[in-house]
């Protein structure tokens, strides 16, 4: 088959984890021990959240006053070389020697009237309380909401419309490598006023909806959206939470969902679903092999 795998930046580096490399690098080991098993039988396109990355970069940014803080789109290209790089590694370290790993640095053009711009809904970087959120944002123009039990920095986060180096990224597939992109969501640009050219843009873009832009262009076999819960559930959290097995887009659409965690998912795999009229899987990276083979995960199909 040929999948398109995004992976999320928590699973990379947990919430509660300090934000080392160490842990870092553990915790990517740990994922691709279950992506090589899949890379080996399968034509793969994998992707990767950097909101806890993104988030730090830009906090180490700001705390250096010499100099203006670096912009958002330029912290996006340093999180997704860091993270391509040790995703590479380790995953070619796993692979055989014949099989290429290649990690792409990704431009994604973005809307310049895209109403994200005006309201500022990614979550980045660490955890704060509300007393810290208050007081990493003074001063900087940082809007901060909340975010399960605490408030993280927010930035504008608007829709891809267009993966630039799609050609590129199919050369690659057809050449059996597997193919790392879009890290992050990719590195936002929009064209500029005068039409001559790309400029980056202060935002992230959700990899999700990204992930789904690239499947649908390679018109892959699955869309697959690794995170750390067994899948969808209906009133999460809840007394009377349930599990969806197996959906249509139609039928999740129809449900509200958590919007900085679970609605981007379901929302993308659905759209890849009725975009393509084939399959999506949202579910815990540990069981990626039933998610492939349909027992495991929430199961999106038409």
């Amino acid at each position: 088959m040929k999948l398109v795998v995004a992976l999320g930046g928590n699973a990379l580096l947990r919430r509660s984890q300090p934000p080392t490399a160490a842990n870092q690098l553990a915790n990517i080991r740990l994922a691709v021990s279950q992506l090589a098993r899949v890379a080996e039988q399968h034509a793969m396109v994998l992707t990767h959240g950097n909101g806890p990355q993104v988030g730090l970069l830009a906090l180490q940014s700001a705390a250096y006053a010499a100099v203006d803080a670096y912009p958002l789109d330029v912290l996006n290209a340093e999180s997704e070389g860091m993270l391509g790089y040790l995703l590479e590694q380790e995953l070619a370290n796993l692979l055989p020697p014949c099989r290429s790993v290649v990690s792409v640095l990704t431009r994604v053009e973005v809307g310049a009237a895209d109403t994200a711009f005006s309201h500022p809904s990614k979550p980045i970087g660490p955890m704060y309380t509300a007393a810290q959120a208050s007081l990493a944002s003074a001063g900087r123009n940082w809007a901060t909401g909340a975010d399960g039990d605490g408030f993280r920095r927010l930035v504008p986060s608007p829709a891809p419309v267009k993966v630039l180096c799609m050609p590129a990224i199919g050369w690659l597939l057809e050449q059996g490598a597997v193919v790392i992109a879009a890290g992050g969501g990719g590195i936002p640009v929009m064209r500029k006023a005068d039409g001559t050219g790309y400029e980056g843009v202060e935002a992230v873009i959700d990899k999700d909806w990204c992930s789904a832009l690239i499947a649908i262009n390679i018109q892959a076999d699955c869309l697959v959206i690794a995170t750390d819960v067994a899948g969808v559930f209906l009133n999460w959290g809840q007394a009377n939470q349930v599990y969806v097995h197996k959906a249509t887009p139609q039928a999740l659409l129809a449900h509200t969902f958590a919007s900085g965690s679970m609605a981007p998912k379901v929302a993308a795999a659905c759209a890849f679903v009725t975009a393509t009229q084939r399959r999506a899987v949202i579910g815990d990276l540990k069981e990626i092999e039933s998610m492939l083979a349909g027992t495991a995960g929430t199961q999106i199909a038409v």
